[in-house]
């Protein structure tokens, strides 16, 4: 076994063996609000519609390289621009991936202000590539314009993101910062705009503006977070190199015959994420009326909260031992130190994470 290891650690890149796999804890018969998921499911009609549509797939074909029906599709549930290009992914993941592979030359930096999403670092590692973090504002996680535009200035990133709204903090940029970043931009600047079902902004509308930003969007967040699509959207210039590095048939013919079945039936998912939205005001406020905690509002279907009163992972401890999983972010230190993020759910699982939340804060201060 030793010498397994040692052959490893020869053959595998050190910036690899130096990063952790990206964990997904096991929810068991937890209420799970941790991942940000959609926690309705499918209606029984729309499943049994869904079920006769998944008939007529002949899993022993491949599916449509190009996935032509569903960018049609999904063209008009996005109201993407005509001029624009589109690009999917296994996952935003994958879209993220192509990215910083084709944009991965010697020396090339990939920069985001900080804290984010996890996965533009690890995998800007993975392609071997510096990440750049920026920290943002303390108090409103607002974007620290100047220390971006001082950071663009000394290391002239190949690929900025902007999470927009922002995970795990839940706001959204303002506008006006955005642009500055993207007028200081040498490289690429991408929009992640995975979120957007409950921002209500969105950047789409303005690709045209801007020779250098692509948006990139996701129907996890909707209620399709099992099928894995990811969707990129901006000019053809980029996307087509962008594309070379896309694995042959990667968005299988089940995820695409589901996501234009979803999106053709989209008025229960609409309805869903109306409900989310209205839980999220519940949320908001009865979180914020409880002592012992800082509540941040949110644009996005989770809510980002500082444990003041007593140690945030014992809180989080407490949570799981009561059947409630949600995220632990006090590990992560700086900015987010003392801080856990819920998911909104349902009515009645955010009636328990509420009544228990309150308890075991007076419990455990």
């Amino acid at each position: 076994m030793s010498d397994i290891k040692e052959k490893v650690k020869q053959l595998v890149r050190t910036e690899v063996q130096a990063l952790h796999a990206y964990g997904v804890a096991d929810p068991g018969d937890l209420i799970k609000l941790d991942a940000m998921e959609n926690p309705y499911p499918w209606p029984e009609h729309i499943k049994s519609l869904w079920l006769e549509r998944l008939k007529l797939v002949d899993v022993n074909r491949y599916p449509d390289p190009v996935a032509r029906n569903l960018k049609t599709r999904l063209r008009e549930a996005m109201a993407i621009p005509s001029s624009q290009a589109l690009l999917l992914g296994n996952g935003s993941d994958e879209l993220i991936q192509m990215i910083l592979l084709a944009l991965a030359k010697p020396g090339a930096k990939v920069m985001a202000p900080v804290p984010t999403f996890v996965m533009y670092e690890m995998t800007a590692r993975f392609c071997g590539m510096e990440f750049v973090g920026v920290p943002l504002n303390d108090e409103d996680f607002s974007l620290d314009l100047d220390a971006m535009i001082s950071a663009i200035k000394l290391h002239d990133p190949a690929v900025i993101f902007l999470a927009y709204p922002n995970n795990p903090t839940g706001n959204l940029f303002n506008l006006a910062d955005i642009e500055c970043v993207i007028n200081a931009a040498n490289g690429l600047v991408v929009v992640d705009e995975a979120y957007h079902a409950f921002a209500g902004q969105t950047f789409m509308d303005r690709l045209m503006d801007f020779e250098n930003v692509v948006v990139m969007r996701t129907v996890s967040k909707l209620g399709l977070a099992g099928l894995r699509l990811g969707v990129l959207v901006g000019p053809e210039a980029w996307l087509a190199e962008f594309d070379k590095v896309r694995l042959p048939y990667n968005i299988n013919s089940l995820t695409q015959a589901s996501v234009e079945f979803a999106l053709a039936n989209r008025v229960f998912l609409d309805e869903q994420t109306a409900a989310i939205q209205e839980q999220r005001t519940r949320l908001l406020r009865e979180m914020s009326a409880i002592a012992g905690i800082h509540v941040w509002s949110s644009d996005a279907n989770f809510i980002l909260f500082r444990v003041e009163s007593a140690s945030a992972t014992k809180l989080f401890d407490a949570l799981r031992a009561a059947g409630i999983l949600v995220k632990n972010l006090d590990k992560s230190g700086g900015v987010l130190q003392g801080c856990l993020r819920v998911t909104v759910g349902t009515p009645e699982e955010n009636g328990v994470f509420l009544s228990q939340l309150e308890k075991l804060l007076k419990q455990i201060a």
